[in-house]
């Protein structure tokens, strides 16, 4: 191992999330609830990515996803990868995809939104996946990647 290199010891069983964009490991780890989670967490910030410049990185142990959280990933950083290991072995891995519809976890940022005074699932479209533009199904009201708010 050179200088330069840094050893992170395998996961036995687990979640990677790699490509992480640049300055997003705080908010994925957020989204994700992962500040209880009772086993082995690494996180790399700011770690230089041929294709990206710059990346994070996240190792969950113990941990495998459900899609509504691949879902969360993706809308935060669409460049992400996911990586499931088994046994030391990959069982899995694929970039994430931007859904098409985002229902119950993203806040419509309409304060006049019924989603907001009634007991209500929010549901939206997702009308620009390259700007991360999403759609109100009550109201019609976008919200953009910057004024996401998770619920």
């Amino acid at each position: 191992m050179s200088k330069k290199e840094l050893n992170v010891s395998a996961l036995q069983s687990g979640t990677v999330i790699d490509h992480i964009a640049h300055g997003h490991v705080e908010r994925v780890m957020h989204i994700l609830n992962l500040s209880v989670h009772e086993d082995q967490i690494y996180l790399g910030a700011n770690l230089d990515s041929k294709k990206y410049g710059k990346k994070g990185i996240i190792k969950v142990s113990n941990k495998f996803f459900e899609p509504e959280e691949i879902n969360k990933i993706a809308l935060v950083s669409p460049t992400a990868t996911i990586i499931e290991i088994r046994d030391y072995e990959v069982i899995k891995k694929e970039s994430v995809q931007i859904p098409d519809e985002v229902k119950g976890f993203v806040k419509c940022v309409n304060p006049n939104c019924i989603t907001n005074h009634e007991n209500m699932t929010t549901k939206f479209i997702v009308s620009d996946k390259a700007n991360i533009v999403l759609t109100c199904n009550y109201c019609e009201k976008n919200t953009v990647k910057a004024s996401l708010e998770f619920i």
